[in-house]
């Protein structure tokens, strides 16, 4: 669905044909594709095979059959095309039209767009799922509203991974600790997840959404995979992205409950929410300046947990594979920094 809202986004040019035909009050019935699968429900028509322009679309309209748009809608294939879908598909719509869309829209995996004439409306169906589009600035209302609900909760993200990075230090993390920072990230994503969405559907007029989108999300989806690669325990088969794939697959409801969060990590099952649980490191090792992944991945494999690093002196880390004296140093004052300003944070 979100493809096809692509193509349907204002500044594109089959928008603007949409918007013409809005203008001039009249209804239509288009295809995105034209492939063997689209060509064996048409019957009649003409075949065109001639470049797309808004303005050809809004006179083809005038026709009462559909229209076949190659897939990147850079071509008109066919117009005043009569569609047969298969009648057996169940359809909720009620006109005549709008059920030709939904059935081939179910039948064949293509967009495929309605326009009613009567409601001055456009539907995309695709899959079975419709999406109607709205003016833009209702849109526009909803993403800054969105935007302004993610900005509250990136702040309560980074107060969690703060506290976190402090009891990391200290040795005190419990289940409940990590199951919150998990549940803030991916609450998050969630929230930008549906802000995408509005981007893609806004196209050329949500340009400053998206960057104030890119300047929110920031690190925040590797914090969310580090905390899991932190704390889930392995298995066979069982990998952090499995972890993260569960989480995802979390109902709201689900994702609510710190208890529901916890079990993707694959903890044993009689560990509470308040059983003492130790970081591997991966997280607090990635905040060090020029410190690279395969480094932080081989020092984890070294020590195993973070409090080992912790304690680790400059000759243990030189002894790491791609650690010299002067990274082992790095990585030693970097720790410390850290460790000094998140217990700060914390008390102070």
């Amino acid at each position: 669905m979100l493809a096809a809202l692509r193509l349907v986004a204002p500044g594109r040019p089959l928008r603007e044909g949409l918007d013409r035909i809005l203008q001039a009050k009249m209804g239509a019935l288009i295809v995105i594709g034209d492939g063997p699968e689209v060509l064996s429900l048409c019957s009649g028509g003409f075949l065109l095979d001639t470049e797309f322009t808004p303005q050809r679309l809004s006179e083809l309209a005038k026709m009462d059959g559909a229209m076949i748009l190659s897939s990147d809608c850079t071509r008109i294939a066919r117009a005043n095309v009569h569609l047969v879908p298969d009648p057996g598909i169940t359809t909720s719509e009620t006109g005549t039209r709008h059920r030709t869309a939904e059935r081939v829209a179910k039948q064949i995996d293509a967009p495929v767009i309605s326009v009613s004439e009567e409601l001055s409306l456009v539907a995309v169906h695709r899959r079975g799922h419709k999406r109607t589009l709205e003016p833009v600035g209702r849109v526009l209302t909803r993403a800054d509203q969105a935007l302004q609900i993610l900005e509250r909760y990136k702040a309560r993200l980074d107060a969690v991974g703060g506290a976190l990075s402090a009891l990391e230090i200290e040795d005190l993390v419990t289940v409940r600790d990590v199951a919150a920072a998990l549940q803030r990230a991916e609450m998050v994503r969630r929230i930008a997840e549906e802000i995408e969405g509005y981007v893609i559907e806004l196209g050329a007029d949500g340009r400053l959404i998206l960057l104030q989108l890119e300047e929110l999300m920031g690190g925040v989806e590797d914090d969310r995979r580090l905390v899991a690669k932190d704390y889930f325990v392995e298995g066979e088969g069982v990998d952090v992205h499995t972890v993260l794939d569960a989480l995802a697959a979390l109902d709201t409801e689900s994702l609510l409950d710190v208890r529901d969060v916890a079990v993707v990590l694959r903890l044993p099952r009689d560990a509470g929410l308040d059983t003492a649980v130790q970081s591997r490191g991966y997280r607090l090792l990635s905040k060090i300046p020029r410190l690279p992944e395969v480094v932080v991945n081989h020092v984890v494999a070294r020590f195993e947990l973070l409090h080992k690093v912790l304690r680790a002196s400059v000759p243990d880390l030189v002894e790491v594979e791609g650690v010299g004296e002067a990274r082992a140093r790095l990585i030693k004052d970097g720790l410390a920094r850290l460790a000094e300003s998140s217990i700060l944070e914390r008390y102070v």
